[in-house]
């Protein structure tokens, strides 16, 4: 078989399939040359550094180029979704201010050995979020602003949405171009995760997980219960057919993917490619997952509302019901801004504890064990918000297609 035959098989081949042989050989490697293995990191962040780096242009070009070329249908059908990105995000704070008032967690809280910024109150997590809005273009681009870029990609749309043939076509096909180079990189993924896998591994292991196994059940027990319950019950609601055809194959193909990479904006191209290969509606997913990238929240509002109620625990703090559910919702809202950052949501966290009247030096306490639990705790929770985006898109982009 020549080398030409052997590359063909392998671009064709199955992409899932392809990830979970990096995924193995990766713990194999870790286990067996942890020297060779933590070595191997650097071919993981070379790949998510090439989808954090097409990203940003990615989400640009599209969102402009589909609501410039949208038609009135296709634009009526974002809000259902955007309806259903909220619902899903209220109903898991929900879930998890009700979990955590059944099975109440404590911290084992330790001084942090480096200080992280953190919002300080909502005024200030307000005020920044307006500054993204109005950021300049390229520094949104080079910054990865979701939010500014968000903006621009709708403005341009909307104004370019009545120019010439011409530059709408051209819009469209500089869209293209940068989807094509996006394409290339997915291709990469196995060998991006093998290197992930295998580097994570040598660095930390699992180990380091031991003394937080409570905390962990809980937010991993939440997260999963709105993967295949909350989830599914919205978009039967929605569709009345059954959900979990669509809700298994987003967490096989986008889920496993945002695992690993830890970044809802890096796993932008994946779900792209993937409402591609499902038929779904251009128009549509090219600005509903990008904006599900940034809105939709609902593995942030389980990390906030668990871990700031956890720390009202330990210090035996009374929390009512009404009270905690209005944390995690303020929360779960201000997050936005961060939810294409790894770790974005654990910076938040001050915030939420502030609402409780905690003082920062514990509630930064409180995002360092988030960052010791974050090795599970953020991938669970972008695999979670990554793959929501691509089901709740095709409840309703896919509907013409049943």
């Amino acid at each position: 078989m020549s080398t030409g035959s052997v590359m063909n098989r392998i671009l064709s081949g199955s992409l899932v399939l392809q990830i979970a042989v990096g995924i193995v050989v990766g713990v194999v490697l870790s286990l067996a040359w942890p020297d060779g293995a933590a070595s191997a990191m650097l071919l993981g962040d070379l790949f998510v550094s090439a989808l954090k780096a097409v990203a940003p242009v990615l989400v640009l070009v599209l969102v402009a180029s589909a609501i410039a070329n949208r038609r009135t249908s296709h634009t009526a059908q974002l809000r259902p979704i955007v309806l259903m990105y909220l619902a899903g995000t209220f109903l898991a704070a929900l879930l998890a201010v009700t979990v955590s008032m059944l099975f109440p967690t404590t911290l084992a809280l330790q001084v942090p050995d480096e200080v992280v910024s953190a919002p300080q109150g909502i005024a200030e997590v307000l005020g920044g979020l307006l500054l993204k809005l109005v950021d300049n273009p390229v520094n949104a681009v080079l910054t990865g602003n979701y939010i500014g870029i968000l903006v621009w990609g709708v403005l341009l749309g909307i104004f370019l949405h009545n120019a010439a043939d011409t530059t709408r076509q051209m819009l469209a096909d500089t869209a293209e171009a940068v989807t094509n180079i996006v394409r290339i990189v997915i291709r990469l993924a196995p060998i991006g995760i093998f290197g992930l896998v295998a580097g994570n591994l040598a660095e930390s292991g699992l180990t380091v997980l031991g003394g937080y196994a409570r905390l962990l059940t809980v937010l991993l027990g939440c997260m999963l219960a709105v993967a295949l319950l909350i989830n599914p019950l919205i978009v039967w609601l929605k569709t009345r057919r059954n959900p979990y055809p669509i809700v298994f194959t987003a967490l096989r193909e986008s889920g496993v993917t945002a695992f690993f990479t830890r970044s809802s904006a890096a796993n932008i191209p994946v779900n792209l490619a993937l409402c591609e290969r499902l038929g779904l509606e251009k128009d549509t997913y090219a600005v509903s997952i990008p904006l599900g990238a940034t809105i939709n929240m609902g593995g942030a509002a389980i990390t906030i509302t668990v871990l700031t109620l956890a720390a009202t625990h330990t210090l035996g703090t009374d929390v009512d019901f009404l009270t905690a559910l209005l944390l995690s919702v303020v929360a779960a809202l201000s997050a936005c801004g961060a939810s294409g950052v790894a770790g974005g949501s654990l910076l938040l966290i001050p915030l939420s504890c502030s609402l409780f009247n905690i003082s920062n030096d514990v509630a930064m306490q409180v995002v360092a064990v988030g960052f010791v639990i974050s090795i599970l705790q953020d991938s669970a929770e972008t695999a979670l918000n990554s793959s929501t985006d691509v089901v709740f898109t095709a409840a309703i982009a896919g509907r013409q297609e049943s």
